[in-house]
């Protein structure tokens, strides 16, 4: 039998891509104590990158929000990881951190952000809430468009 949050995905019609595995020396998490902190995840779906660029230029805040929404659903199937498929373990979203490949006069990296945010909240409700950074950078690996790292309280 699936579990609330797995219901919750289910109802809303969301589908998780598989996990991703690193692009380097690091591992995807990091389970210490009753934290998980979740290595950053980039705009891949299965394998393929799906928004690259640069926001400001190549891509509209609309494009960047779709973008840091599948780095956020990347962060929930590595949750999903750390809590031996268990999404039920998440007791709080703690943090996000976001990064947006902007142009030099890009300024809505928040609005791009909250791609990411709002899906915490959609998933995981007020236990979704949670403080966040949200930055621009001249580029971001394999030329995505945003990159998005999490911690998460588990039980």
């Amino acid at each position: 039998m699936a579990g609330t949050i797995e219901s919750r995905l289910a109802e809303l019609g969301i589908d998780l891509p598989k996990p991703s595995t690193p692009a380097a020396n690091y591992v995807p998490f990091v389970v210490t104590g009753n934290l998980v902190f979740i290595s950053g995840q980039v705009t891949t779906w299965n394998g393929e990158i799906q928004y690259a660029g640069r926001l400001g230029e190549a891509l509209s805040v609309d494009e960047g929000y779709q973008a840091a929404r599948i780095c956020g659903l990347n962060l929930i199937v590595q949750a999903r990881e750390a809590c031996s498929g268990d999404l039920d373990r998440i007791k709080r979203v703690v943090k996000l951190g976001g990064f947006v490949n902007s142009a030099a006069d890009f300024t809505d990296q928040p609005k791009v952000i909250n791609g990411a945010s709002d899906l915490m909240v959609e998933v995981f409700g007020d236990n979704g809430r949670h403080a966040r950074f949200a930055v621009g950078a001249p580029t971001l690996p394999l030329g995505v468009a945003v990159e998005v790292d999490g911690v998460f309280e588990i039980a």
